[in-house]
């Protein structure tokens, strides 16, 4: 079983460097416009949601000023599986996704190498 999160957003060259400057975090997903990607190890829990999250609030305004709107940033949840596929999501972490106006995407895939 693998899996990562990334924090996603829809930009274009010129927005990526600010989006880089207004979060105070790297992007380091290249195969999205930008990206921030969090990896787990050894199956450790991680409050991913908390996590970037707590990067995005307090900075809508600005990502506003150069043209970024919620609706073109996503968190996502990468998961691959060999066996059965479960998932578990805190109401609260819910809430404060839906209060933020942030898509949260799953997206899952059997590992076929286990087959």
């Amino acid at each position: 079983m693998r899996y990562f999160f990334s924090l996603e957003i829809i930009a274009n060259s010129e927005q990526a460097d600010k989006i880089t400057q207004i979060l105070g975090v790297e992007s380091n997903y290249p195969q999205v416009a930008w990206g921030y990607k969090l990896v787990v190890k050894d199956n450790a829990y991680t409050n991913f949601i908390d996590c970037f999250l707590s990067i995005l609030e307090g900075k809508y305004d600005k990502l506003q000023e150069i043209g970024i709107t919620r609706d073109q940033i996503s968190i996502w949840m990468i998961y691959e599986y060999e066996e059965q596929c479960n998932m578990e999501f805190s109401p609260s972490d819910m809430k404060r996704l839906g209060d933020n106006g942030i898509t949260f995407c799953i997206s899952c895939y059997e590992n076929s190498i286990s087959k």
